[in-house]
């Protein structure tokens, strides 16, 4: 006998009509074990808040393509594909829109980060990632990588 309730007999979708987002995210994890998180600039939805780097998949491209893009973009880090390890999937409803996020560990890159698209970075360790203010789709993965980092 199990203890869990069984599902309903029909599935519901509480999400029904909302569009989909695709975006690709990395765990940028340094030597000392930190994570780099930049801030959400003023005039984005969300602003001030810190996530993960990444960004939006175009049509068409796959998840790691789209993050080595959107990595040298926003960080001027050349990241080859061999060194994004899938990691975690965030799915997450918003007002407007559903986010579907897979999130790669990333320990091996090629630059030094740099802020191109004027936004805040910084280096956190594991253990204090929880302490920032983070958007929501994000805040479920934080306990993942410390779970797995820790």
């Amino acid at each position: 006998m199990s203890d869990f309730e069984p599902c309903p007999p029909r599935p519901v979708r509480i999400d029904a009509g909302l569009p989909i987002v695709w975006v690709a995210a990395a765990a940028l994890v340094d030597p000392q074990g930190r994570v780099l998180l930049t801030e959400r600039p003023a005039g984005k939805s969300m602003a001030g808040m810190w996530e993960f780097p990444g960004g939006k998949m175009e049509p068409g491209e796959i998840p790691e393509a789209a993050l080595r893009r959107e990595l040298y973009e926003e960080l001027g880090l050349d990241v080859c594909i061999s060194c994004m390890h899938p990691f975690a999937f965030a799915s997450h409803s918003y007002e407007t829109f559903h986010l579907a996020m897979p999130l790669f560990v990333v320990r091996r890159w090629d630059g030094v980060p740099r802020a191109r698209e004027g936004q805040r970075l910084q280096w956190v360790p594991v253990a204090r990632l929880g302490e920032h203010a983070m958007p929501p789709a994000d805040r479920p993965l934080v306990s993942q990588l410390q779970d797995w980092l820790l």
